[in-house]
């Protein structure tokens, strides 16, 4: 009897805890267990040392190119390629568009989950894009359709910049800098309106409002502005930023809302909100200086806030301390314990540092031989100051570098070198890019050495824990240390987009494969016969 209703009580606990992780989100047959339990599988296998990247195929282009989730795209993003097929597959190809129709900037649209939304297209991917005219489009990501059309504002102002308030929520659309013509200046006309903030809420796309940003609220030495996690970030000529609540921004100085498609009398025009010739209205009129949240002064207005509990990274904002970083406490200014991070490097490129994206609250510093994961701690006995701890360090290969400034020949002469190699010398391994796989948790790293003419890099992935090596992908394409290049690792893909002079663009694009696959496939350009197609008029090179 007594075991039976000990029993019944194990199991009434059992089914509370496993209510209670169901109300969590921990559900042993839910989608979520399972994808999480795939990414560890497929980072097992990614790992092994039979796992090769092989460079599947290759195509170059007179425009930039540019890679979102799967999907690559071309000629100002009027061609999109699959980068999931081992041979080049194209989603799309759209007619040459003219110069009145150029897409200045694309953010990458996807579903929101557990939400039942109005049109079946809204479950699908899709791509926000922004026209030199004015047109905000949204695009089917997998076939080109437009879905929806907005049109911003006439010749007032020039929006030229997308760019994310909250990740996938809130958009922002961000004009150019409104500057007077010199034959106005020279008329004493000045202009007082510096840009124009139009805010959306996405999927559905619905209207929340514009903003002017006044140098007569703000301030005469305006130079740039930015909103991102609900803040107004303004930066100022003389390395000054300033933070205001954007949120209640929006909601004190809001005159009127407006819906995307209705109809509105506004300063005397009618018309239709969203629609050629009206566009938008100005419905938030700052008409005075807001609360200041929190202000710093930096070197070239660099800022950064993360960590736990929350600090800041700045620069002094004075030339000599440039490499120079002080993390510092949001909450009182106060400098942490082992706050200053300088790497005293002698190089061309100046090393940088940021916040983990993995919301760790840990710190990435890059320098050209050693990336350093930072992490804040409490000290014993002191609960008001945090110190800046080593998590660990990842080191370039650098065994065979010999720099010695005095070198002795072999009939004895003393020879003095009259000049140091930099920290970033080519012909040394230095870091280039550093970025983070959130849903493998690697961190990746790419090194480069200049070999004579040409430049070996290499892809390594590193446990995002303790930094240990896991795995190295060799890049076959050279690597010249001039050009501008992007390195994306998305799970089981390596995509290297590189940018050589007039305008010359080139996407390497490599696969997962396994140890059935050829040794000399993934590692030897030489020895593979490579093939040319050609499809929707570009010319493809594959193996």
């Amino acid at each position: 009897r007594k075991r039976r209703v000990a029993s019944r009580a194990a199991g009434a606990h059992n089914v509370c805890r496993l209510l209670s992780r169901r109300a969590h989100g921990f559900y042993a047959r839910d989608a979520g267990v399972s994808h999480r339990k795939n990414l560890g599988l497929l980072r097992k296998i990614i790992c092994q040392e039979g796992t090769k990247f092989k460079n599947v195929w290759t195509t170059h282009s007179a425009s930039p190119i540019a890679y979102e989730r799967g999907r690559i795209y071309l000629d100002n993003y009027q061609c999109c390629i699959s980068s999931i097929a081992q041979e080049p597959r194209i989603l799309y190809q759209k007619p040459k568009c003219s110069k009145s129709e150029k897409i200045e900037d694309a953010l990458l649209l996807e579903c929101p989950l557990g939400e039942i939304l109005p049109s079946p297209s809204d479950y699908k991917s899709s791509l926000i894009v922004l026209t030199v005219q004015n047109w905000l489009l949204r695009l089917s990501a997998d076939s080109g359709e437009v879905l929806e059309k907005i049109y911003l504002a006439g010749s007032c102002c020039k929006f030229r910049y997308l760019s994310w308030d909250t990740p996938q929520e809130v958009m922002v659309v961000k004009s150019a800098q409104n500057k007077v013509p010199a034959a106005a200046r020279q008329a004493g006309i000045q202009q007082s309106v510096l840009f124009h903030l139009a805010v959306f809420q996405v999927l559905p796309l619905s209207f929340i409002g514009m903003l002017e940003i006044n140098k007569k609220i703000f301030g005469s030495s305006v130079t740039d502005v930015a909103v991102s996690n609900g803040i107004l970030i303004v930066m100022h000529s003389m390395g000054l930023v300033r933070l205001y609540n954007f949120q209640a921004i929006c909601e004190q100085f809001m005159e009127q809302p407006f819906d995307l498609g209705h109809e509105f009398n506004w300063n005397g025009q009618v018309g239709v909100v969203g629609k050629y010739p009206f566009g938008l209205p100005c419905n938030i009129k700052i008409t005075d200086t807001p609360p200041l949240l929190f202000e710093a002064s930096s070197l070239e207005n660099a800022f950064q806030i993360g960590g736990y509990p929350w600090h800041y990274i700045i620069t002094p904002n004075k030339k000599k301390h440039k490499g120079v970083f002080h993390i510092c406490s949001l909450k009182d200014n106060a400098l942490a314990k082992n706050g200053v991070q300088d790497m005293k490097c002698c190089s061309l490129e100046p090393d940088w540092i940021y916040f983990h994206p993995d919301m760790s609250g840990r710190i990435i510093h890059v320098g050209p031989n050693l990336v350093k994961v930072l992490k804040l701690k409490e000290i014993k006995n002191n609960t008001d100051q945090v110190e800046v701890a080593e998590d660990f360090t990842i080191v370039a290969d650098r065994e065979n570098c010999v720099n010695n400034a005095v070198t002795v020949t072999a009939s004895g002469r003393v020879v003095k070198k009259r000049f140091n190699l930099l920290d970033d010398d080519p012909e040394q391994e230095t870091f280039k890019i550093v970025d983070y796989e959130d849903e493998l948790d690697l961190l990746s790293t790419v090194a480069v050495t200049e070999i004579g003419a040409d430049g070996k890099a290499h892809l390594d992935f590193h446990c995002n824990d303790y930094g240990i090596l896991l795995k190295s992908i060799p890049l076959l394409e050279s690597w010249d240390v001039t050009y501008s290049h992007e390195v994306f690792f998305d799970k089981d893909l390596v995509l290297h987009i590189e940018q050589k002079p007039n305008r010359r663009f080139s996407c390497y694009v490599y696969q997962m494969v396994c140890a059935a696959a050829k040794e000399d496939e993934c590692s030897s350009p030489e020895k593979t016969e490579r093939k040319f197609c050609k499809k929707g008029g570009r010319i493809f090179e594959y193996i």
